[in-house]
Parts: C-alpha cells; sequence; structure tokens
C-alpha cells in the first residue's frame, strides 16, 4: 500500500506508467443514421509534420461523449497508430471542458425503450477504446484541461503523458446516478496513495490539477495561459522519442504543491475511515466522529454518501478493493459486466433513476432501489461481478486483444 509520503514527490507519476526511457517508440447514444459530417464534427482532427491531434468538439454539451465519437477516437487512434508518418497523438477538449463523460441522456432513452444493445456496444467500445490508450505502441498527450469526469478520466488517464492546468477538475460522481466509476476507473484510482481512490470513487469529490501532480493521475502541470506554447512547441516536434516529448512537456512546466485545504492533507483521516471493511463500517466510523467532535469534513462526506445509490457505494467500493490487484484488462472486463448488468435492470433499476432525478425531471429525489444500504444483500452485489452464463452468453463479456497488446505498466 502506498503511504501520505508518496505525495511529497509531485511529480512522481502512478507506478504504473510507463518509463519514458523505454524504447518502444470517457453521453448521448446518437442516432446511427447521423451523417458522416456530423460525427466528425464531433472529434475534429489536427495535423502537424509527425504528430496528430484529436479534439473533443461538443462543447455546448461539455464535450461529453457520444457512441460516434467513441467509434471515431478508436478508429483514428488505431489508423495513427499503424502510420509510420505520425510519431505520437495527442487528445485535447474544444472550450472551457475537456470531457464531462458518457451523454447518459440518450442511453437513459435507449433502456428505457428495451434498447440495451446500443448501451452494450458503447460501452464495448468505450472500454476497448481505453484499452488502447493504455497499449497504445506510440506516446500519446492528454491535455485535461477543464472540467474531466467520468470516462473523461479513462479516456486520458491510461495513456502515457497527462497534463493538468489550473482549470482542471477530476471527479468521479458516478454513484450519485446509480453506477459506477468505469472505463478504467477502477485501475487507476486503487493505486492512488492509500485509500484515496475509495474515497474518490464514493464520494465524488473533485480534485484539481495541482493535487491531480500530487497524487500521480497527471504527468505534468501548466498554466492554462501557458497551454499555446506548450502545443506550438511540441507541435514541432519530430521524434517518436517520449524522453524528447516529456522535455518539451516539462519545458513551460510549474513546480507545485497542494494548498493547506487540499483534501491531500487529510490522508490519514481518509485512510482511517475508507481502509474499514464496508461501507457501513465508514459510515457508521465517520458518524461517532461526527457525535464527539462535530467534525466538518465527516458532516460533508456523510451528507455525500446519503446523495448516492446505496447499491452504488457497495458494488464501488468491491469493484476499487478488486482493482488494487487486478491489470488494466482484467477491471475492463469486470467493469463492463457491471455496466451491463446496470443497464439490464436484472437487479436494480438505479442507473435510470439517477439519470432521472439528476437530469430527466431534475427534481434530485432519486428514489433508489433498494433504499437503504441495510436492504444491500451479498448476493445483489455478487451478480454485477458474475461472468454471464449459458450458451447464448458468449457475447456479454468483453474481449479485449490482450496476446496482441502488452500494456506498459
Amino acid at each position: 500500500m502506498q503511504t501520505v509520503k508518496a505525495l511529497r514527490r509531485v511529480t512522481e507519476p502512478l507506478k504504473w506508467v510507463r518509463s519514458v526511457s523505454h524504447g518502444r517508440s470517457f453521453s448521448a447514444l446518437p442516432n446511427y443514421s447521423a451523417s458522416d459530417a456530423d460525427i466528425e464534427n464531433q472529434v475534429l482532427v489536427e495535423g502537424k509534420a509527425k504528430s496528430r491531434a484529436a479534439i473533443l468538439d461538443r462543447p455546448s454539451s461539455l464535450n461529453a461523449l457520444s457512441a460516434p465519437m467513441v467509434g471515431r477516437l478508436k478508429r483514428l487512434y488505431e489508423s495513427w497508430e499503424e502510420n509510420p508518418a505520425i510519431s505520437f497523438v495527442l487528445m485535447k477538449g474544444s472550450g472551457k471542458t475537456f470531457c464531462s463523460g458518457a451523454d447518459v441522456l440518450p442511453l437513459y432513452h435507449s433502456i428505457n425503450e428495451g434498447n440495451t444493445e446500443e448501451c452494450k456496444h458503447f460501452f464495448e467500445n468505450l472500454y476497448k477504446f481505453v484499452y488502447l490508450q493504455g497499449t497504445y505502441l506510440k506516446p500519446n498527450i492528454a491535455i485535461m484541461d477543464g472540467v474531466t469526469m467520468g470516462c473523461g478520466g479513462g479516456i486520458s488517464i491510461p495513456g502515457m503523458f497527462r497534463v493538468a492546468t489550473d482549470k482542471t477538475v477530476l471527479a468521479h460522481p458516478e454513484v450519485q446516478i446509480g453506477f459506477h466509476p468505469d472505463a478504467g476507473a477502477s485501475y487507476y484510482l486503487s493505486r492512488l496513495p492509500g485509500y484515496l481512490g475509495e474515497y474518490l470513487a464514493l464520494t465524488g469529490q473533485k480534485l484539481d490539477g495541482v493535487e491531480m501532480i500530487a497524487c500521480g493521475l497527471a504527468t505534468h502541470y501548466c498554466l492554462h495561459s501557458r497551454l499555446g506554447l506548450i502545443e506550438e512547441r511540441i507541435g514541432k516536434l519530430l521524434s517518436d522519442d517520449p524522453t524528447v516529448i516529456e522535455d518539451s512537456l516539462a519545458q513551460y512546466g510549474d513546480l507545485v504543491y497542494p494548498d493547506n485545504s487540499s483534501v491531500l492533507h487529510k490522508i490519514e483521516a481518509i485512510d482511517k475511515y475508507f481502509g474499514l471493511d464496508t461501507v457501513e463500517e465508514i459510515i457508521e466510523a465517520m458518524e461517532n466522529e461526527v457525535a464527539n467532535s462535530c467534525n466538518e469534513w465527516c458532516k460533508k462526506t456523510l451528507k455525500q454518501f446519503k446523495e448516492a445509490s446505496p447499491l452504488s457505494l457497495k458494488i464501488t467500493l468491491q469493484s476499487i478493493r478488486e482493482g488494487r490487484f487486478q491489470t488494466l484488462d482484467q477491471c475492463l472486463t469486470r467493469e463492463y459486466r457491471i455496466s451491463l448488468c446496470g443497464v439490464s435492470k436484472t437487479v436494480s433499476g438505479d442507473f435510470c433513476e439517477g439519470i432521472r432525478a439528476r437530469l430527466v425531471d431534475k427534481d434530485f429525489a432519486p428514489k433508489w432501489d433498494p433504499p437503504r444500504l441495510e436492504d444491500v444483500s451479498k448476493d445483489m452485489v455478487d451478480s454485477y461481478f458474475s461472468p454471464a452464463t449459458g450458451p447464448d452468453d458468449s457475447d456479454s463479456e468483453l474481449k479485449l486483444p490482450t496476446a496482441q497488446r502488452e500494456p506498459y505498466f
């Protein structure tokens, strides 16, 4: 287990990120009749001498990922990887947002119309793209400037270089809509110092760019105002050498430390509570702390718990705990099972209910099923993690090219 000492090395990346000295050189489920021009306009391409950039371009929707966007990203990255004229690739968002996650409203409508196949294809393509990012044969850069939520982290953090800025806001608020942190989140969150990953996943708490550097979720930090200088510099590069790209990204970087109000200064308290075995034990310990000392941080955290789906809380805790001992492909395979179980409503309709309460009716009063933690049985939780069985379920598992692609961590 990593300790709080890891926070003192503000530029140290996650231990699974490939060393730059190695020589290998995250919603709308849209209408599939959308024109090619419409799809291309959602992900723009910018070409430089030896690089290509994918630009998420749905600023009015905070660059939320649609199914065509995911498909186009996957096709672009595959073609760029095979093109010997391209040395490295980059991804960024237009406007003030990198990516706010998946556009879940059309997912909601598809589920209610009984069309879960579209949802299945969305998650399948998304997770395959995340795996592509985590095993990419060329250096890839994500500029996470602005809001980066949900699978917005999944399409960027598994990559080699992640640039955070003073405008970056990262969060995984999935439990508040009856879902779970996915798209590889159970992999990278579980590898954060101490039990910080459990805390972020169960509360939806935000991190800024400085905090992302401090805990290793970002590899570089620069001010938003300097991004143009960085992009101009790397746009002129002709090399596929990761050390050259590393040096160029660091050229306009800043050495930063979390301020006194940062949650990273509460690592000991986070470990004390979120290192406990169950959600019930975490909540009980914090309630006891509030009763004895009126701890404001514990009060705020308990409020976040109460807004979340009880079932999602238990699923998420188990997912993060399992992720700590699994590879990226194993985490994505497990997350795929959880996601398909969630959209199928075989156990609970919390995913649709959470979307209804927050995005459709906007009454912010979800009726969770089950409504209380004590009503969530172990069998209910386990069913989300179980592989599909039966002769007709062979297509219900995520198939990743693990034999052909080697993750670099």
